[in-house]
């Protein structure tokens, strides 16, 4: 190489550090204003309250990086080296954590492969641990949400052998329960997948286990997509960010869909990048796109919405390839090509679309027996009946008011806003900042939002397949006026993929910083993640509560009712056979105590009473073999009506 060919070289490698090193202090800067912004305020009024008050932040999202951010600056002046000679083991750890997936025409040593699963055993053994550890704060409470008591429902229909039962034909209108579909077949609103799941660990006892075992899988293949993207070290990283994740780890003791679809989506991610690695390198592709379509259809089966959002970037990579191929190997600077034959294309084309097409013929096949139509799903239709106000899209009130009928349950159906690009805009902004709380923490994530914007010609097209299925889910879920539970549920899936970047974006950073001679840079990293989630696990009083903390107390209000509602019930039932008549409370939209198995064989039924039209007399005559109860859940009084003859 000549001296002016090294002179370029050494120019683009001070250009491209340089270019770095404006990111980070540009993410710096956003970080720093958004702090000062949001706590200026508070911080000059708490001062005259008290001297600590100033620090308390309920939210954590703020004062507690003012340190972190600080601490940049100084570690940024300084020079000299943090070790002389580091360790000898230091090195080595650091060599094991540079390894990455191998390549199609690279043997990996089979010691690589020992230390990489014996480093995701320990990243899913940690999922599984943070996911028992919130669930032993509940105890042995009950679910807290409307939509956990309906997969339950759906976990037991599927364990009695059935897709659905028969309404309760004498009167099928007093088992009307949320979000249940009870139109001649009794069965859940939502998609057979999240059920399928739930089932088995329901039959062997404890369904919790199989979010906790959700939880650690995701956890689990987190790692190996970061691995794949980057390195040991960058799957690391993300996958125990994601084991510890204040709302990664709550969610796991909710019974909702968002685990298991996490699942399957994530296993699409992993085995579509090793398909698109395989292409670029010309090597045997069919078998990654056939796990690819299983892992979509899964998680299509449990949020079809959700599935779609994440997969729409990779599907119009596919689509593009598929239908042209061309050969950019060069621009990745990988020695492959994009360009195959023909028939290898309608080989990967076909094994990717096989899956979800037996997927789909499941669902028809699911709606056919549930709703008596192939493309009327069970979720349709029970919105279309119960509850049209919440239909998806725009203008959703004024629709569903055209569409009213019979059996509307008017109080829950009310409480839909009628969406407007205004509306849509404001749960955007807010899903996205919830988003962010629950998964890291506000001010990590949106620096490595500003670094990927200013250096996003340095990532891979891997990287940006993964920044682009965040944006797409959040835009798949504008045209829905609710913004989700605790903020952010619609677009929850995006929390490894947050994970991803932030672990992408620290490994490259700190390359250049050592490049650049800033080796205390790496500190201040460790820092950063050390602040996200001491705040996010660690009460320190009174300086903050942990985000998981605040979490745990805000679903175990819900579930500590339910509690006391199966308490007061049973203090009067006894183990009597009893049919148990709920009056809402109006002012109430959230807490619904109608809930019963699929077969109503229970010891104690609920029936839902509605005023001006429920005729006690004609219950009590349909149930004589069961004590007649009625419970006022506004007032909490029970009320014996009639003893079992």
């Amino acid at each position: 190489m000549t001296e002016d060919s090294t002179d370029n070289v050494s120019a683009r490698t001070r250009t491209g550090s340089s270019r770095w090193s404006v990111a980070f202090w540009s993410a710096w800067l956003a970080a720093a204003g958004l702090v000062v912004w949001n706590e200026w305020p508070r911080w000059l009024s708490s001062a005259e309250e008290n001297a600590v008050g100033w620090q308390s932040d309920p939210h954590v999202d703020w004062t507690p990086f003012v340190p972190v951010l600080l601490l940049a600056i100084p570690l940024w002046l300084i020079r000299h080296p943090l070790l002389d000679r580091p360790p000898r083991l230091w090195s080595l750890v650091g060599q094991w954590l540079d390894e990455s997936c191998p390549t199609p025409d690279q043997p990996t040593p089979v010691a690589q492969h020992v230390r990489a699963f014996g480093l995701s055993a320990l990243v899913a053994a940690s999922g599984f641990a943070m996911s028992w550890h919130v669930g032993q704060q509940f105890g042995d409470l009950p679910p807290a949400y409307h939509d956990e008591y309906s997969y339950l429902f759906q976990a037991q229909t599927f364990l009695a052998g059935r897709l659905s039962f028969p309404s309760f034909e004498p009167m099928p209108e007093l088992f009307d329960q949320m979000h249940v579909l009870n139109e001649g077949r009794f069965a859940s609103r939502y998609f057979p997948g999240a059920g399928v799941w739930i089932a088995p660990f329901l039959w062997m006892g404890d369904a919790w286990w199989g979010h906790w075992t959700a939880h650690a899988l995701a956890a689990f293949l987190v790692f190996w997509i970061g691995r794949h993207l980057a390195n040991n070290r960058v799957g690391l990283l993300a996958g125990l960010l994601m084991a510890v994740s204040p709302g990664v780890g709550l969610f796991s003791n909710l019974l909702l869909a968002h685990h298991p679809t996490l699942v399957g989506l994530l296993m699409f991610v992993i085995t579509f990048l090793k398909l698109r690695m395989s292409l670029r390198y010309g090597a045997r592709a069919w078998d990654w796109a056939l796990l690819a379509g299983t892992g979509l259809t899964y998680a299509m089966l449990c949020r079809p919405m959700t599935a779609a959002g994440v997969g729409l970037p990779f599907g119009l990579w596919f689509g593009w390839w598929i239908l042209t191929g061309p050969a950019t190997p060069h621009r990745l600077g990988i020695p492959g090509q994009w360009n195959v034959p023909i028939l290898m294309r309608l080989q990967v084309a076909l094994a990717m679309v096989l899956p979800l097409a037996i997927g789909f013929a499941v669902l028809f096949g699911y709606n056919a027996a549930v709703t008596g139509d192939a493309l009327v799903t069970p979720y349709q239709q029970y919105t279309d009946i119960y509850t049209p106000r919440h239909v998806y899209g725009f203008n959703n009130r004024v629709r569903g008011e055209a569409a009213l009928g019979p059996k509307v349950l008017e109080h829950y159906d009310t409480w839909a806003e009628n969406l407007t690009p205004a509306l849509a805009t404001k749960n955007a902004w807010r899903r996205s900042v919830f988003s962010l709380r629950w998964t890291l923490g506000i001010v990590p994530l949106v620096m490595i939002a500003v670094v990927f914007l200013l250096t996003i010609n340095r990532w891979s097209s891997d990287w940006w397949l993964i920044a682009a299925a965040i944006i797409s889910l959040h835009v798949v879920h504008l045209p829905y006026w609710f913004e989700g539970i605790m903020g952010w549920h619609y677009v929850f899936e995006s929390a490894p993929f947050w994970l991803l970047l932030f672990a992408g974006m620290l490994d490259k950073l700190q390359r250049v910083w050592k490049s650049t001679e800033r080796p205390w840079m790496p500190l201040w990293g460790l820092s950063l993640i050390s602040m996200s989630v001491l705040v996010n696990l660690v009460t320190i009083v009174p300086l903050w509560p942990a985000r998981i903390d605040v979490g745990i107390a805000e679903v175990a209000f819900s579930r500590k009712r339910y509690a006391a509602f199966e308490q007061t019930v049973q203090q009067f039932v006894g183990d009597r056979r009893a049919f148990v008549l709920i009056q809402p409370d109006p002012s109430d939209r959230h807490m619904d105590y109608v809930v019963n198995d699929p077969g109503l064989q229970n010891q104690v039924l609920y029936g839902r009473y509605r005023p001006n039209v429920t005729v006690t007399s004609e219950i009590a005559t349909l149930f004589p073999d069961r004590d007649f109860w009625m419970f006022d859940a506004a007032t909490g009084e029970v009320t014996l009506l009639s003893r079992s003859r």
